[in-house]
């Protein structure tokens, strides 16, 4: 198997990880919205996870510039620059006393964000299976 083989493989998991994150910060803005949940206890829960997942998609972003994939780089680009844009301006972290006014803007950052990481996924499982076939020719 080749190197592409493999990265392709890891865009793959690394970018469904980031994708039920996703879904799970959607899930849990909804609740918040239907009152299942108090805004201490959502920033509790969610405030942990947004590094992490800036740092998968850049590691991952990282990983396709090293390696020479300029069009899946670019790609990626922007949804880079915002997240390096949030962690630079402490913009990333929920405040629970802010979170009702800010909540829309939250959900649809996460709408935005889910949809990308969809699109993408199918885009790497693609780029996958064409390496892993075209090694096995």
């Amino acid at each position: 198997m080749s190197g592409e083989g493999y990265l392709f493989i890891l865009a793959v998991v690394l970018n469904a990880v980031n994708l039920f994150a996703q879904v799970f910060f959607t899930i849990m803005y909804s609740d918040l919205e239907c009152d299942y949940i108090n805004p201490i206890e959502l920033c509790n829960k969610l405030n942990p996870y947004f590094i992490p997942e800036a740092g998968l998609h850049g590691f991952m972003t990282v990983l396709f510039l090293v390696n020479g994939y300029w069009f899946v780089f670019l790609i990626n680009a922007p949804l880079f620059a915002y997240n390096v844009n949030k962690v630079l301006n402490k913009s990333h972290m929920l405040d629970a006393t802010e979170i009702f006014r800010t909540l829309s803007k939250h959900k649809k950052e996460s709408f935005v964000k889910l949809g990308f990481h969809l699109l993408l996924f199918f885009f790497y499982l693609y780029r996958m299976i064409m390496a892993l076939v075209s090694d096995d020719m």
